[in-house]
């Protein structure tokens, strides 16, 4: 009996983590999407399209402009074909986000599924039209060729960290993956164990 009640345990740790990286999905996505929006919403209200104003001299600028392309002013003038886009993205991590398990990972999930909301909302619900709309750029960064927004911003370190944690082999479980390379690593550090057969060594 004590073995079945162990048995039956045994799952609930993984069912709880998955329960905390779903939770730390919303709650990282919700954060993001609502700084965009919030920030646009600003922009729209006290800038005049077009104008700049200075944050930190040259560094940093608020630029005001209407994107009707992809992240970065990528693309113009293919705005439906980046709602479509948006809207599978969206799709696409709300349905795989039942199987995270990794906080990190859970970060990546958010900050994608904010960006593509962030961006995704402009497009429907900007002029000049359903699924046509301009998305709403301010940031600009000296020596950085184009203008962005804060949910241009979640995209792009989501992505940063999806490379780093692919490279550095962690699953969406949080496990990490085993290579020959870490293998071998370990055997040549590994000291010699080799059980003594008593023989008279010079």
């Amino acid at each position: 009996m004590p073995a079945e009640s162990d048995d039956l345990a045994t799952p609930r740790p993984v069912r709880g983590r998955g329960v905390a990286a779903i939770a730390l999905i919303v709650v990282v996505a919700g954060i993001v999407y609502g700084l965009d929006q919030l920030t646009k919403a600003l922009i729209v209200q006290n800038l005049v399209e077009g104008s700049t104003q200075q944050l930190l001299g040259d560094l940093l600028q608020l630029h005001f402009v209407r994107n009707p392309g992809a992240a970065f002013s990528l693309a113009t003038g293919m705005t439906w074909i980046f709602s479509i886009a948006a809207v599978a993205v969206v799709g696409f991590v709300v349905w795989y986000a039942r199987r995270i398990r990794s906080l990190l990972w859970a970060v990546v999930f958010g900050l994608v599924l904010a960006g593509a909301l962030g961006n995704l909302t402009d497009r429907l619900f900007r002029e000049p039209g359903f699924a046509r709309g301009h998305v709403v750029d301010f940031i600009q960064v000296w020596g950085f060729p184009a203008i962005f927004n804060i949910a241009d911003v979640g995209i792009t370190v989501g992505m940063a960290l999806f490379v780093l944690l692919v490279l550095r082999g962690v699953g969406l479980d949080g496990s990490r993956r085993v290579t020959e390379s870490s293998v071998d690593a370990t055997t040549a550090t590994a000291p010699d164990t080799a059980p003594d057969d008593g023989a008279t060594r010079p």
